[in-house]
């Protein structure tokens, strides 16, 4: 393997999404809900796990009342630091008393999960989920498990399917492992 590849890690998104997917409409009853992407990282997981939602409640006989609204927040350069940025706020306070899901991609320290859920926990929803893709096994970590998880992967720096290292390899379709001299090779 040259300098300039990445070890692919495959992982069968689809099936797991779709498990998430079933597991989220089975929670959410008959309630309205709040899917609440959380960009960059999670756009590409949260565009599938609606899809799903979306399929599965036309193939049942219900349908879920659903808004996708979008959040960023901002946590690293070349690696990641104590300051949290929410750049962009959404309009939170329209779906007040309604059922959230945030939508990201990967916890790691849970620092990221404390913010996002103070602030939204400012506009009174019902409830709030979290659906996280990826959930990094940290031993010294915050210790916050979202409620649909995907996978638990070991503490490693991952990207591809939205995630990325300094905007880069988001473009990736699978999700693979950054190894030192990329890192090297695409810091900022």
């Amino acid at each position: 393997m040259g300098n300039n590849q990445l070890p692919h890690v495959y992982f069968p998104f689809f099936r797991w999404t779709e498990r998430l997917a079933r597991n989220i409409m089975d929670d959410i009853g008959d309630h309205h809900m709040v899917v609440l992407c959380v960009l960059k990282g999670g756009y590409t997981f949260c565009v599938d796990l609606v899809k799903y939602i979306k399929v599965l409640s036309r193939n049942s006989n219900r349908s879920i009342p659903m808004r996708v609204d979008f959040i960023r927040l901002k946590s690293y350069c070349n690696h990641s630091t104590e300051d949290m940025q929410i750049i962009g706020r959404g309009n939170l306070s329209i779906p007040t008393g309604k059922v959230y899901t945030l939508v990201l991609a990967i916890v790691d320290t849970g620092k990221t999960m404390k913010v996002l859920l103070n602030h939204v926990e400012k506009f009174k929803p019902k409830t709030v989920k979290v659906a996280g893709l990826l959930v990094k096994r940290i031993t010294n970590g915050g210790g916050y498990k979202p409620d649909y998880v995907g996978f638990e992967i070991p503490n490693c720096y991952v990207v591809g399917y939205a995630l990325d290292y300094n905007e880069y390899f988001r473009d990736l379709n699978h999700i693979c492992l950054i190894i030192e001299n990329a890192k090297i090779k695409y810091q900022i």
